[in-house]
């Protein structure tokens, strides 16, 4: 149950200040390894807490994200890998990062693939990998 509760915090924040990239990040490893939606890899906290300030204060200033888990899988007690659905809506006339497609209603889709590892500190995502959904694949409207 702490495991959901971890992936809650990380999944129900609000595009908009630094405080939201100090808050999407607190939970991400000392040496985790990151992708993001246009394919740049990253490794470290403080890489990924960067990344998502620079996001955060940009071109996803002012978006809403939204994030169904759709398979959490224990493949240890202290290991999960968590694959999320995500909609991220309310670009400004920018638009979305480059290089991705929104859909018919304006949001940009990804796949989030986590893996999230406890330690003696709790629970830590270890590996963020997040792709666009392309405009021909279909996906479930969120719940």
């Amino acid at each position: 149950m702490k495991i959901m509760k971890t992936s809650l915090i990380l999944f129900m924040v609000f595009f908009a200040t630094i405080s939201a990239a100090q808050a999407y990040s607190q939970h991400f490893a000392a040496d985790g390894t990151f992708t993001n939606v246009q394919g740049m890899f990253f490794t470290g906290h403080q890489a990924f807490l960067d990344r998502h300030e620079e996001i955060f204060k940009g071109m996803l200033r002012g978006t809403v994200l939204r994030q169904e888990v759709v398979s959490l899988k224990f493949v240890r007690p202290d290991t999960a890998v968590v694959e999320t659905l995500t909609w991220i809506s309310g670009f400004s006339p920018s638009g979305p990062p480059p290089g991705t497609h929104t859909d018919a209603k304006g949001r940009l889709r990804t796949r989030l693939l986590q893996v999230m590892v406890k330690d003696a500190e709790g629970w830590k995502t270890a590996v963020y990998h997040n792709v666009d959904v392309k405009p021909t694949v279909t996906t479930p409207e969120p719940q």
